[in-house]
Formats: structure tokens, sequence, C-alpha cells
């Protein structure tokens, strides 16, 4: 982009539209500077060139699908969740069983957060929780 701000470049070449743009908005965003700067933008696999009145069609259409897929998937993950909810289950990461007591003995011992993890098999964040149910205080792990 900033070649492209100082006018190094006349066309900008991708191989698929998805490899440009991190979102939908990134990408318009983006086709829409490179059109005030007069850079001609193509994508050879979708086989785009904005250009041309055909492109610039072709590429209203996928935008306007994209965003009702996007749309779709966005409500069935909204349903899922509300049917989730509703039959009383647990979202999210199931927690692993951690013993607080294992953790506190083998920092004791002058082991390292690092390796106290790595034995219990737990993350540090998870380490942590269990300490603090036992002690009922703030940061445990700060080695």
């Amino acid at each position: 982009m900033a070649d492209a701000r100082q006018r190094k470049l006349d066309v900008v070449l991708v191989w698929k539209l998805d490899r440009f743009g991190r979102s939908w908005k990134h990408l318009v965003n983006a086709l829409a500077e490179f059109e005030a700067l007069g850079i001609t933008f193509a994508s050879l696999k979708d086989n785009l060139d904005l250009s041309t009145p055909s492109g610039r069609l072709m590429f209203q259409i996928i935008g306007a699908m994209a965003e009702f897929e996007g749309s779709l998937i966005q409500e069935r993950v909204r349903a899922g969740l509300r049917n989730a909810r509703a039959k009383a289950r647990r979202l999210g990461r199931p927690r692993i069983a951690v013993d607080p007591q294992e953790i506190a003995r083998l920092r004791a011992q002058g082991r390292s957060c690092r390796t106290v993890c790595r034995e219990v098999g737990v993350s540090k964040g998870g380490a942590q929780r269990a300490f603090y149910r036992l002690a009922g205080i703030g940061a445990c792990l700060t080695r």
C-alpha cells in the first residue's frame, strides 16, 4: 500500500481475492484507494479485472454473496449458542482438573513456572487459577 500511495505501481495483481484482503471491508477500502490513485487491480484465480465494467460487476456480485454467506454463518452460530444455552450445556473448552497442592509443592521445591506447568500439563493461566483457589490470593507464579 505504501508503494501504491507513492505511485510506484500501475497494477496490483493477486493470485486470489481472499489472499489480498483480511476482510471484505478491508478489500473494498483498498480497492477504493487503488481506484482513487488510478491503479488497476486484477485477480488471476478469480479471473477478475476491475478496470473493465464486467469486472466491476462481478466484484459487486462476489461481494454481495460473501456478505450473505457471512451473515448466514453468523446467524447459525448464534442459533447454535441459543440452543446450547436452552439445553443448559456448558460452552467453551472444558477445564483441566488441576491439583493446586501439587503446584504449590513443585513451586516450593524451587522449580520454575514453566517447568511446573509442563509437568502438571496445564497452561500458566490454568496453574494460576488453581493456585488462586487454593490460596485465595493474587499472583502465585512470578518466576
